[in-house]
């Protein structure tokens, strides 16, 4: 039985072409479905269990997922009861299906509680709607994926007056009791299923409340009214009835394409996917209304152009590839002593254009900048996670958490030490001081420069300070201290700081003197390596040997160890010849999937594997085995930095010993 449900509703809103290719094997997709993997890095999981404990003696409809017309009946038959609370009920009318999170009946009064894992604070009045009066747009699928279960029903039982509910984290709340987040553990049972083991029964067990729930009855009410549109040109109505026609029928919708949806299309296909027989679903839309030929696909685009803001203007006057850009379309800006964001866009359209792969250096400015580093250099990388849940009594929902870090030490005669690391690989254990602590001790025997590769980790640092500001811990006051020295204030910061030993943002220093067309305007160390390594003679002479002759030391790889594979002349990243983080699926594929969860980038696989660790029962064999390949994914993040480095100082001096 094929039906709109909310999840193809939410698709079809993003693009309506996108229902044609979604759930068809023959289509790629980089967006996998997978709830427990998604459980592991959201821990929505442990959110919707607390929420329903604050609707207690609910009846919980589950299992039978595709058998829509049972769990309807079921749904049926448990609202023939004047008064009761039900989990997951279905409602199934004309084509649509939705399933509620949780649904409080007291006779015809109905509030249908929708649960997310976002947060939000009570006081903010700009929460949804901005200031300018137009609906937040992260906020907007969401509250209109509550408008269409809100109509469902509504066709359903015509005479409910039905109020509505987001119930989410409330940051302003902290938590009661130690261990809140390991009161909800998950199970995989297979067959892209979870389950739940709670370890309380009452909601009073769980403390002081850290949820909290928002009215947005009048604003699906607005939705409804049209007051709100998704699409200029469909009311809420004929946006379910389009959809829902579209879907049910299989047919290619023919919206028109635009540059923010077709640039971020799940459904693109690599050259190796498509040799395996797999279909693109943006070639499809590009074929059937651009008429595009297989020497367009070919062609240079304006999609992976760096930051451009100017794409959807663009696009829609039927500007599509890079060839047909000028000056003035990009409005160049020079700024002193540095590639402007416009200068770099202008360097990938003019390098792309004439398929021109040799690097731009401003030599003198890198140069300028590196001799104002001290040896020996510091490279420092973490990794992090935000829980829903707090571990600790006074934690607030969503607070950072520090779990792992790597440190590698370049010497000035050019030897590379990995010379410290952490991870908190125990459950419910705040880590965070115990982290800075670890830090400190790494990086306080000189005054060497230390390394970040964008802005995270002076944002960690400056999330730590305030927590050890309202801490107990006796060695607070050094560990603050310590932070200021190495760190600068955020711009909202109460204290402000710049510290005489502040990290060097390695990623600033890529953005201001170096492009190389190989990334393909990413700046991403993801991208920043693989490109250094394929322009670097010195690298590849370098890293195709072993560790012990190159005089690099490593914690978790032997002497033996080679980190590069060079086949046809083209290097291989190092990143995909290390082993899977999280069961079979590489780092590419799990961003792509918990692509919609704030913050992801280049974070996915190690904040899903400490989920695992966190919030799954594992014997300990598998603990260490997951421990071990997080240590190696950070160990190389480091190294990668001090390779990106060696790659600079080779274009300065004009070529380093080996």
């Amino acid at each position: 039985m094929k039906l709109l449900t909310k999840s193809r509703f939410k698709l079809g809103l993003e693009c309506p072409n996108k229902l044609y290719y979604t759930r068809k094997k023959e289509y790629a997709n980089t967006k996998q479905e997978d709830p427990f993997l998604q459980a592991l890095a959201q821990g929505g999981f442990q959110v919707e269990e607390l929420a329903r404990m604050h609707y207690p003696n609910g009846v919980l409809i589950e299992g039978n997922d595709g058998d829509y017309e049972l769990l309807w009946q079921q749904t049926q038959e448990l609202l023939k009861q004047e008064n009761v609370v039900i989990y997951e009920p279905a409602f199934l009318v004309d084509g649509l299906f939705i399933r509620v999170d949780v649904l409080v009946k007291k006779g015809s009064n109905i509030e249908l509680i929708e649960v997310k894992s976002k947060s939000f604070t009570p006081d903010d009045d700009y929460l949804f709607v901005g200031k300018r009066g137009g609906m937040v747009a992260s906020w907007k699928p969401y509250l209109f994926d509550i408008a269409f279960q809100k109509y469902v029903m509504q066709l359903c039982f015509p005479d409910w007056k039905i109020q509505s509910y987001l119930m989410m984290a409330d940051k302003s709340k902290t938590a009661s009791i130690d261990g809140l987040n390991q009161l909800f553990r998950i199970t995989n049972k297979g067959e892209n299923r979870t389950g739940i083991t709670k370890k309380v029964t009452t909601l009073a067990e769980t403390g002081d409340p850290v949820l909290g729930r928002k009215n947005i009855t009048q604003l699906v009410a607005d939705i409804a009214s049209n007051k709100y549109k998704y699409h200029n040109n469909l009311t809420f109505l004929e946006s379910i009835n389009f959809l829902k026609k579209t879907y049910i029928k299989d047919n290619y919708a023919n919206w028109p394409t635009c540059f923010s949806a077709c640039r971020d299309c799940e459904f693109k296909c690599t050259n190796e996917e498509e040799e395996q027989g797999l279909k693109s679903g943006f070639k499809d839309c590009f074929t059937k209304q651009h008429q595009w030929t297989v020497t367009d696909f070919d062609k240079e685009n304006i999609f992976d152009i760096y930051y451009f803001t100017q794409g959807n203007k663009l696009f829609d006057e039927g500007i599509f590839f890079k060839d047909q850009l000028t000056e003035d379309h990009i409005n160049l800006k020079i700024e002193a002593g540095k590639l402007s964001r416009t200068n770099r866009q202008i360097l990938q359209i003019e390098k792309a254009v004439k398929n021109d792969k040799s690097l731009f250096v401003d030599k003198d400015g890198l140069k300028a900048e590196m001799d104002s580093w001290k040896y020996p250099l510091h490279f420092i990388d973490f990794e992090t996670s935000t829980v829903a849940l707090p571990f600790n009594k006074g934690l607030r929902p969503y607070e950072q958490v520090a779990f792992q870090f790597s440190h590698h030490i370049y010497y000035k005669n050019g030897r590379i030490e990995h010379a410290n690391e952490y991870i908190n690989n125990k459950t419910g254990f705040f880590p965070n001081f115990e982290f800075v602590r670890a830090l400190k001790k790494a990086l306080e025997n000189d005054e060497g420069s230390i390394f970040r590769y964008s802005n995270h980790e002076n944002t960690i640092l400056n999330v730590i300070y305030v927590q050890l500001l309202a801490s107990n811990e006796e060695d607070k006051v050094e560990l603050i201290n310590f932070i200021q020295h190495i760190s600068h204030s955020k711009n909202d910061s109460v204290t402000k700081w710049k510290g005489d030993r502040d990290m060097v943002d390695l990623w600033d220093v890529e953005k201001r003197f170096y492009y190389n067309p190989l990334t393909k305007g990413s700046n991403s160390i993801k991208a920043v390596l693989p490109a250094a390594l394929n322009s670097s003679e010195f690298l590849q002479a370098k890293y195709a040997q072993p560790l012990h002759e190159i005089n690099v030391t490593s914690k978790n790889f032997s002497e033996h160890h080679i980190w590069l594979e060079i086949n046809n002349g083209d290097v291989k990243s190092p990143y995909k010849i290390l082993p899977s983080v999280f069961e079979g699926w590489s780092e590419e594929e799990i961003e792509c999937t918990l692509s919609e969860i704030e913050d992801i980038a280049d974070g996915g696989a190690a904040l899903t594997a400490y989920g695992k660790l966190q919030y799954t029962d594992m014997e300990q064999s598998e603990i260490d085995e997951l421990t071990s390949a997080l240590l190696k994914y950070c160990e190389l993040d480091t190294l990668a930095m001090v390779m990106v480095f060696e790659h600079f100082k080779e274009l300065v001096e004009g070529g380093i010993q080996l």
